[in-house]
């Protein structure tokens, strides 16, 4: 059985919608700088009414679990909410929900019909889609959206939204340095952007970092919560869901930010409690139950991309587990592998994308190492080694991993909730027969 919900999509593949979902994948800046003007200029040319009231999460890790945990507090305290975040695992919609809820394949393939019609050029995929989540949040009806940001903040698309009434920077660490670096505080600076007058900024920033967000916020009149296990806006509400092995520490620090503002809001109790009983995103610490080879196994499928969330991972995982990891080239690779592999009992190198190649090691001491480039015969292998050694089986180093190997661990999963390791999809998958590079849009 799946541990967690699955959150698995009505596998749409009719024509229109393919092509609606590859036109909006293929547009690009063409070079732009980002720039939130040209998305407020886009928004406009649509005409769409933007969101009421909005909450904008930013930070290098954690961001899109406190947009969901955001998201469903707001819910359960009765508002219409809208979601919007990235990067999806496997279906392009699950950027933009309503209550919850996935946008509609036909409403993916009538915006772009209407964003076609614009003639609009050089505007990128990231933009495009906020503007399909505005789009969509204006005809559900949502009074507040909850927004994650892309890239950093002071030049992200996302900062193109009015109205913002509470804002989360989850931690500051080194990513997009090419981008918003190349140091940790120019990474500081360009996250701290977020912050806006009177509005509350609630951060797990800590450090140096921390010093200059809370300068830039109070530059701006920001006021500053800091996310602190022993601040009573963190506390665990009654009733809120036991924290235990579906909980990992990274998470818990999460649901604190979450809480912090929920209760800066004024949400009651029982609706953060509700909030925090939801289903974590696709690939965030995500456990699966499976039947292998008559033994179970419990699979952790977590999208850690940076040696930060890797090695938040690893010192959540007990030690010995089986590791299928891939990373694509320009993420790091051997940094972020080394906190897992050093923890691992067993490490199969395999493919982010199909047709990549599998990351090079160093000649090192470390526990068994094999280079496996196709991602099935990577998660059949390491799967049975798991079930031999009584081991978990660890999925881990990038979303587009995680967007390949989700439907293998999905499809597994459901095989053993019947019990039937030997049923012909379950069988195919690990004989390494069934295809997992065509499962993400």
């Amino acid at each position: 059985m799946v541990d967690e919900p699955a959150h698995a999509f009505d596998g749409a593949t009719d024509a229109a919608y393919l092509a609606a979902t590859d036109w909006l994948t293929g547009q690009r800046r063409a070079g732009r700088p980002r720039d939130p003007r040209v998305a407020r200029s886009l928004l406009d040319a649509l005409g769409t009414p933007d969101p009421p009231r909005v909450l904008h999460v930013v930070g290098t890790n954690g961001k899109g679990t406190v947009a969901h945990l955001l998201a469903a507090m707001a819910q359960a305290q009765g508002l219409r909410t809208g979601r919007f975040t990235s990067p999806h695992v496997e279906d392009l919609r699950e950027r933009v929900a309503v209550d919850g809820v996935a946008i509609g394949a036909a409403e993916v393939t009538g915006f772009v019909a209407r964003a076609r019609g614009l003639g609009r050029e050089g505007i990128g995929f990231f933009e495009w889609t906020l503007a399909l989540a505005v789009d969509a949040f204006h005809r559900h009806g949502v009074e507040l959206a909850v927004v994650e940001a892309g890239v950093g903040a002071r030049a992200d698309a996302t900062m193109a939204l009015p109205g913002v009434i509470g804002t989360v920077l989850t931690n500051v660490d080194l990513d997009h340095v090419e981008t918003i670096g190349p140091t940790l505080l120019d990474v500081a600076r360009d996250k701290a952007a977020v912050a806006r007058r009177g509005v509350p900024l609630v951060t797990g920033a800590r450090g140096e970092a921390l010093a200059l967000v809370r300068h830039i916020a109070a530059g701006v009149g920001a006021p500053v919560w800091i996310v602190d296990a022993a601040q009573p806006l963190a506390r665990w509400p009654d009733g809120g869901p036991a924290v235990d092995g579906a909980w990992p520490p990274t998470r818990v620090d999460n649901a604190r930010a979450a809480l912090t503002l929920g209760r800066l809001l004024g949400w009651s109790e029982a609706a953060l409690a509700r909030g925090l009983a939801s289903p974590p995103p696709p690939a965030r610490y995500e456990r699966f139950r499976l039947l292998v080879d008559g033994r179970p196994v419990l699979a952790i499928l977590d999208g850690a991309h940076d040696p930060t969330a890797a090695a938040r991972l690893a010192a959540a995982l007990p030690a010995g587990f089986a590791l299928v990891f891939a990373n694509l080239a320009r993420k790091r690779a051997l940094d972020s592998l080394e906190p897992l592999r050093s923890r691992a009992g067993s490490v199969w190198l395999t493919s982010a994308e199909p047709g990549e190649d599998p990351p090079t090691l160093p000649v090192s001491a470390g526990p068994a190492t094999r280079v496996v480039p196709v991602l099935a015969d990577a998660l059949a292998a390491a799967a049975r080694d798991a079930a031999a050694r009584g081991a978990p089986l660890v999925v881990a180093g990038s979303l587009h991993l995680a967007g390949h190997a989700r439907p293998w661990l999905r499809q597994l999963a459901l095989a053993s909730a019947v019990a039937d390791a030997s049923a012909p999809d379950a069988g195919a998958m690990l004989t390494g027969r069934w295809d997992a590079s065509g499962s993400s849009v």
